[in-house]
């Protein structure tokens, strides 16, 4: 809906309200036409139901207002005597029609004195109840959002299982587009698994002043912008329309603002063709496959009950052939350097969404102490061991630091990526996830040059971020049927990558983030969840009550925490032992 629909429907409504009130509105000693007036009409009906002026704000407030909105039919309801059971399930029932009834069918009495206060403890409860839902959706939607890590693309920065405070008046909180929807929940509702929004109406973008704008280097919150399928990845091919802040929460790093030049060359990250300097905090990570033939002068023994231990100390998964660890132990790397017969080293053609994998295949008939080692791997149930011919071991997805020493021996190889990188486009197919661009990330207000050659990296901006009806007929391009040779930008763009470089599903396979897309931004981790861990080690103590983002190494503010939390538990002790004594 346009700001005129909008300012349409608004009308409406006041003229609704206006209607099925105004007989009311004399009865408690006010004029028939304060019912019609935008604004002021809340104002004089907070004073007849004996509620605060500030309670029309939250008349106006989305989400919110479908909570208060039954709240004020109910308190119009009671304060003119209607306060049965029947009353109340028919105010709500109707949509508040049923105050239409009262108005033109009913004499009723206004009821100035009216106790506000619950009679019962039913209704006492629901009050209260009320109360936390409305603070509590304030808060989620204005100030701080919980938001956990689901995927590994930011790992080690940020590990599977952090459970985060997002920040919302950073970068200036935005307001609900979506109008209709369940509070403080996403899209989905809990438990019943349905959607938990109405597509209509719509209202538009919105975002309050904030005192920042999301930097280079920064770990951003966003809706992420291709966010259309009904589960992600569903083979059905099946779609679900989306509204922009219902689209699913992503978070990832941002390299690139409005204006910016990116490229990678051979992994590394340039912007405006300076290479970009992470932050201390930031963990970025490569995996690469290697490929070598099983050596009779290497230990395996030692090599398997390493990376065997490391698995039991950090914790593992396996699924189907594939063995996941955080990472290799410096020591396993120490060994893997002394393998003989190596023969390659390439990049991987084919990742999951689980971070740092290793996967070994074996031939059955090399020696008995290194079957012994498989053997017990596989009774061990941590995974499962494929066998391959000619005397092969294959490990997936090794460190950045691994590979850097092989590159040495120039034996690095590239492979084709198998994937469908931006802008999709077989002007670019020959780019990678570690060879990519340049990229220009569109700025507000800058002008771009419109050809056959171009027009990919810009198409989806034109015609779904900005709204614009694009046609292409041969060599040229037509927006909102005049043809063009150009195009201004009305947005700013920003650029997002994971630090898990070759685990990441980033803006280098879907492209630019749009402004309106950007969520907030995460500043508190206050709970690590590691699900592979046993008992109190299930906490990844360290990682409690740290920053986000900032400079050197986080720090955990826990300890300080608990000491804050005693110091409140044991002067409320003496202060309530002084109360008493003086009582």
């Amino acid at each position: 809906m346009s700001l005129f629909h909008w300012f349409i429907f608004f009308l409406l409504i006041q003229i609704i309200h206006g209607l099925g009130t105004w007989k009311l509105y004399e009865k408690a000693g006010r004029k028939s036409w304060e019912a019609f007036i935008p604004i002021y009409n809340s104002i004089v009906l907070m004073k007849i139901i004996n509620r605060p002026t500030w309670w029309t704000l939250l008349l106006f407030i989305p989400i919110i207002n479908l909570i208060m909105f039954p709240v004020i039919w109910i308190e119009t309801l009671r304060s003119f005597g209607k306060n049965s059971t029947a009353d109340t399930w028919l105010g709500i029932i109707t949509c508040g029609l049923y105050i239409y009834y009262i108005n033109y069918t009913q004499d009723v009495k206004y009821i100035s004195d009216r106790s506000i206060v619950a009679t019962t403890k039913t209704g006492d409860t629901v009050s209260s109840l009320l109360f936390a839902i409305v603070v509590a959706t304030l808060v989620h939607t204005y100030v701080m959002q919980p938001y956990t890590i689901p995927t590994s693309s930011l790992e080690k920065t940020l590990l599977v299982g952090d459970f985060l405070f997002v920040s919302k008046f950073h970068y200036g909180a935005r307001t609900p587009m979506t109008t209709v929807a369940a509070p403080m929940v996403h899209d989905t509702l809990p438990l019943v698994k349905t959607k938990s929004y109405l597509n209509w109406p719509q209202l538009p973008y919105f975002r309050f002043p904030g005192f920042e704008k999301p930097k280079k280097n920064e770990i951003v919150v966003f809706n992420w912008p291709v966010d259309t399928v009904y589960f992600f990845r569903d083979p059905s091919g099946r779609h679900v329309d989306k509204p922009i802040d219902k689209k699913s929460n992503y978070v990832k790093r941002c390299v690139g603002t409005p204006g910016d030049k990116i490229q990678i060359k051979n992994s590394d990250l340039y912007v405006n063709d300076k290479i970009l300097i992470l932050s201390d905090r930031a963990k970025p990570q490569y995996s690469y496959t290697a490929k070598f033939k099983y050596s009779e002068n290497f230990d395996y023994t030692n090599l398997f009950a390493d990376l065997n231990g490391y698995l039991n100390d950090r914790g593992g998964m396996y699924n189907d052939s594939i063995l996941y660890f955080p990472a290799l132990s410096e020591e396993s790397v120490k060994k893997l350097k002394n393998i003989d017969g190596i023969r390659d080293v390439q990049r991987i053609i084919d990742t999951t969404n689980t971070t740092h994998s290793y996967q070994f295949k074996y031939n059955p008939n090399i020696n008995d102490e290194f079957l012994s080692i498989i053997s017990r791997i596989k009774e061990s149930k941590k995974f499962k061991i494929e066998e391959q011919a000619n005397n092969v071991v294959i490990i997936y997805n090794l460190p950045k630091e691994f590979v850097d020493i092989i590159s040495k021996n120039k034996s690095v190889i590239s492979t084709k990526e198998i994937y469908d990188l931006f802008p999709n486009s077989l002007y670019y197919k020959n780019w990678t996830k570690d060879n990519f661009g340049p990229i220009n990330i569109p700025k507000a207000g800058k002008k771009v040059e419109l050809t056959p050659q171009t027009l990919p990296f810009y198409k989806r901006v034109i015609s779904v971020y900005e709204g614009h009806d694009l046609k292409v007929t041969g060599n040229d391009i037509y927006i909102d049927n005049n043809k063009v040779t150009s195009y201004t930008f009305q947005k700013n763009y920003y650029w997002m990558m994971g630090d898990n470089r070759h685990n990441s599903e980033d803006s280098r396979y879907w492209g630019f983030v749009p402004e309106d897309h950007i969520v907030g931004k995460p500043v508190f981790i206050w709970m690590s969840w590691d699900s592979n861990g046993k008992g109190l080690n299930k906490i990844r103590w360290d990682r409690l009550f740290t920053t986000v983002n900032g400079e050197g190494q986080p720090q955990s503010y826990f300890k300080y925490f608990l000491g804050l939390l005693a110091l409140y538990f044991v002067g409320d002790y003496f202060w309530k032992k002084r109360k008493n004594a003086k009582a």
